[in-house]
């Protein structure tokens, strides 16, 4: 049943304009980024040449344009969690759903699959971008599979807190702004963290903070943990809001 509610969310998706939008700007915005980022990489590579261990295309291509493209990302993302469960909500059609044959977790699951499925479409037509160098020079593909590893689990993240706050509310504009509200300050919280110091409990829930390492091409423990308590927390909480308000239906 995870898989057929996540397939149903995923062929929604692309029935409506929204979708095929986020795909089209997204690769239009990050094609222009990488281009000017290969502009930029030729200009200086004779400067480049009289280094020792000199940094190559992947850390001044790549990287740079996945550092965008995960906050353009987490700009779009509330705009496609917005509608979850909040129009299920205002359309009214969230009542059949919980009378349904099937559990609060396999609904939530498969909404969420079903956006983390959409991620990976995108993350993959983003990948297009930097494989494509192979063709003309080395890339260093541990790096790059690290960041997209690392952007993944971003999206992730962005989806299972975009659907906790679309089920709070039957207004998909209010769970958008709250999506990006929440995120924005899980994002901006890394540099008050600087400010006290490196080891500041802001610094830990910070998503900067553990999405930096994937984008330098480091992937460790700590770092996958936190993406992974982030992810199940917030559909645990997603999973007793939905129970709650089918005990209240």
């Amino acid at each position: 049943m995870i898989l057929n509610i996540a397939l149903r969310e995923l062929r929604s998706m692309f029935l409506s304009p929204l979708a095929w939008t986020v795909l089209a700007v997204t690769q239009l915005i990050l094609a222009w980024i990488f281009l000017s980022q290969i502009d930029v990489f030729f200009s200086i590579q004779k400067e480049l040449a009289t280094l020792d261990n000199a940094p190559g295309v992947t850390d001044l291509v790549v990287a740079p344009m996945l550092e965008i493209a995960s906050v353009i990302l987490l700009m779009i993302s509330p705009l496609l969690t917005m509608r979850l469960i909040s129009e299920e909500r205002r359309n009214g059609t969230l009542s059949l759903l919980l009378s349904a044959p099937v559990s609060i977790s396999e609904i939530v699951l498969g909404k969420f699959l079903g956006i983390v499925l959409f991620y990976l479409i995108l993350v993959g037509m983003i990948s297009l971008m930097p494989l494509s160098l192979i063709i003309g020079t080395e890339l260093d593909l541990g790096k790059l599979a690290a960041g997209l590893l690392g952007l993944i689990l971003l999206l992730s993240a962005f989806a299972a807190a975009g659907i906790f706050l679309s089920s709070l509310t039957a207004n998909p504009v209010v769970a958008a702004i709250s999506t990006f509200g929440l995120l924005l300050l899980l994002w901006m919280l890394e540099r008050n963290g600087g400010d006290i110091g490196s080891e500041s409990v802001f610094s830990y829930i910070s998503l900067t903070h553990h999405i930096s390492p994937f984008l330098r091409g480091l992937v460790n423990s700590v770092d996958l943990a936190y993406f992974i308590l982030f992810i199940a927390t917030f559909l645990l909480l997603s999973i007793r809001q939905m129970d709650a308000a089918r005990l209240h239906r």
